[in-house]
């Protein structure tokens, strides 16, 4: 566990000491693994609305559980919800149907807790979805992690609606 810590952090200090910004850019330290929460009580979906052509794929179905992209945690957690289940098993199911498809999963945090900690919190759900998705069929070599922390945060307040809204997993196609 501490050499887990310990390689995140100096990835992080790595990533942070190469990279040039002009101005005043913040710059964003992410830890991805090789190829290979919230009382929120939303769905966060992504695709096609009402009216969408009869060329809908199945991902970008609104009434379908791959629609869904995001995947929500409880504070400090690396748990996948009850409510998420059905979601993480139908992009799964997708993945095994398409063996060609890849998906990343993008791990993140809220801003509390030290950088170096919520990079590893992020990586920590991210696995946990990929483990799930391998668990029910999916190759691990379609399934792609990344941690981004806290710096990539959905929603920018200081309060627990904001914090529930970044503690995610985005499962990016």
């Amino acid at each position: 566990m501490n050499t887990r810590i310990f390689l995140v952090v100096m990835l992080a200090v790595m990533l942070g000491a190469c990279s040039s910004t002009g101005g005043s850019k913040k710059t964003t330290a992410a830890v991805s693994e090789g190829s290979g929460s919230g009382g929120n009580s939303e769905v966060s979906t992504y695709g096609a609305g009402e009216g969408a052509g009869s060329g809908m794929s199945e991902l970008d179905d609104p009434n379908s559980p791959l629609s869904t992209r995001i995947v929500y945690f409880e504070y400090d957690s690396s748990e996948i919800q009850e409510r998420y289940r059905e979601v993480v098993a139908a992009h799964a199911d997708y993945l095994v149907k398409n063996p060609n498809v890849v998906v990343s999963l993008e791990g993140h945090a809220d801003e509390r807790g030290s950088r170096e900690y919520n990079l590893a919190l992020g990586e920590r759900r991210a696995l946990a979805v990929k483990r799930q998705m391998t668990l029910l069929g999916a190759q691990a070599s379609q399934i792609r992690t990344v941690s981004y922390g806290e710096e990539r945060p959905i929603e920018s307040g200081h309060d627990d609606n904001s914090w529930s809204q970044n503690r995610r997993v985005e499962l990016v196609y």
